[in-house]
This record gives structure tokens, C-alpha cells and sequence, in this order.
């Protein structure tokens, strides 16, 4: 049986466009123009994915994204936001609520498509296959990564990440000093590969940065090539 698609929008030519191009490319595709109808066909029909508008005309996307976030029969459905570019605070709030990523309009089709195959084989595979190769505890400075647990804290302190802020703090802090690209980030923490032209990694990043607080400064920015967690000056 194909993978089920849900395409949340009130814009029904862009769902029309959608429709047709998720079928061409194999999977099944339900829509919904409004909020409650995207809340009660996930509920229904419990899709593998939801591409999620933030601009519904009766709830807002973030507000969706929370309902279907605090249902037991939905809160693992990956879920893609659609957003316009001035949508940045919206966005960020979408990730603190557990969004997988977010496509920006104008987006391209080609682009949406590949992600959204990349989403779900990764919500197939559990996505955290180096999880069972590797259970240990990895701490560099004040930050500590707790693989087997799914915890990470900072000087003693639990902090609170979405699973994809998890996977991508992990791979920092395993790689121990090495400057992990963008294309890899991408690659190893989302499953897109280097045909997928994002800011999926800097957006991430910036709010993995909020949520270190006093130990930001370890995730380092290399310019122009990615980024890294530094060494403690003894190492």
C-alpha cells in the first residue's frame, strides 16, 4: 500500500498542484482546507505524513500542530510546515512543538517531494539506527548527551529538544571537534541528500543555540563550510 499524504491548505489550487504531484509520485493523498478537517482526517485516517499550512483560515497551523502533538493516536505523524517567508517566530514555535521541518513558499515541487520521501523512510527506519550501535554518554564541556536515554543536559541541567534538535546536537557532539558540513547535517540527522537546497540546518542550529543558553558558545559556526562542538583547551 502506497504512504498516505495529508495536504493541509486553504489555497485550493496549491493543494490542487500538490495533489497531483504526490500522486505522480506514488503516494496516496488526502486534503484538508481548514484546521478542524485536518485535525479530524488525522485522526481518522492516521496519514505517515502532513503537510501543514500555518496559515488556515479557523485554527492556525501552530495550533493544529499542537492538537495533533497532544493526541496519543497522532503525535508521531511526521509533519512538514508550509510557510511564507515572514513566518520566521511561527516557524521557530513549530519546532519547539515537535514540526519535522518546514518547506517556504515559493517552494519548489521537486524539492517538497524529495523531502517528504526523506521524512517518512526516516520515520520508517526509526531514524536513530546509530542509537543502537552506540548507547554510551557523550559529554563535551557542560553539555552531555545521554544516546540510550534520549537526554541531554547542561552543567547538571535537563534540557528540553524536539527529537530532530536531539539527533542533530548528537551528531555534533560525537564527532568531537570534526566540522560537520551542512550537506552532511543534512544528510545524517534529516536523510535528505545534497540535491535538497535548505536552511533546514541553520534554522535548527539557531534554536539548538536558545535552548544551550550558557553553553551556546560550544556550537561553533565554521563559515562557509558548517558547523561543530568544540574541545575543552585540555583535549
Amino acid at each position: 500500500m502506497p504512504e498516505t499524504i495529508l495536504v493541509v491548505d486553504d489555497e485550493q489550487d496549491l493543494v490542487d498542484l500538490l495533489d497531483y504531484n504526490l500522486r505522480q509520485a506514488g503516494f496516496r493523498v488526502l486534503t484538508a482546507l481548514n484546521g478542524k478537517a485536518a485535525v479530524d482526517t488525522a485522526r481518522r485516517d492516521k496519514p505517515h505524513l502532513v503537510l501543514l499550512d500555518l496559515n488556515l483560515p479557523d485554527l492556525s497551523g501552530t495550533e493544529v500542530l499542537k492538537m495533533l502533538r497532544g493526541d496519543a493516536s497522532t503525535r508521531t505523524i511526521p509533519i512538514i510546515l508550509l510557510t511564507a517567508r515572514n513566518d520566521e517566530i511561527d516557524r521557530l514555535i513549530g519546532f519547539e512543538l515537535g514540526a519535522d521541518d518546514y518547506v517556504t513558499k515559493p517552494f519548489s515541487v521537486r524539492e517538497l517531494v524529495l523531502r517528504v520521501r526523506a521524512v517518512i523512510k526516516r520515520g520508517v527506519s526509526g531514524g536513530d539506527k546509530w542509537r543502537e550501535a552506540d548507547a554510551s554518554v557523550h559529554a563535551v564541556g557542560p553539555i552531555e548527551v545521554d544516546l540510550a536515554a534520549h537526554r541531554v543536559s547542561v552543567a547538571g541541567r535537563t534540557v528540553e529538544l524536539t527529537i530532530t534538535e536531539f539527533r542533530l546536537l548528537a551528531d555534533l557532539v560525537r564527532a568531537r571537534g570534526r566540522v560537520r558540513s551542512r550537506d552532511t547535517l543534512l544528510s545524517e540527522v534529516w536523510g535528505y541528500d545534497s540535491e535538497v537546497m535548505s536552511r533546514t540546518v541553520d534554522t535548527h542550529v539557531r534554536r539548538l543555540r536558545e535552548k544551550l543558553g550558557p553553553a551556546a558558545d560550544w556550537l561553533q559556526t565554521v563559515r562557509g563550510v558548517g558547523y561543530r562542538i568544540q574541545l575543552p583547551q585540555s583535549e
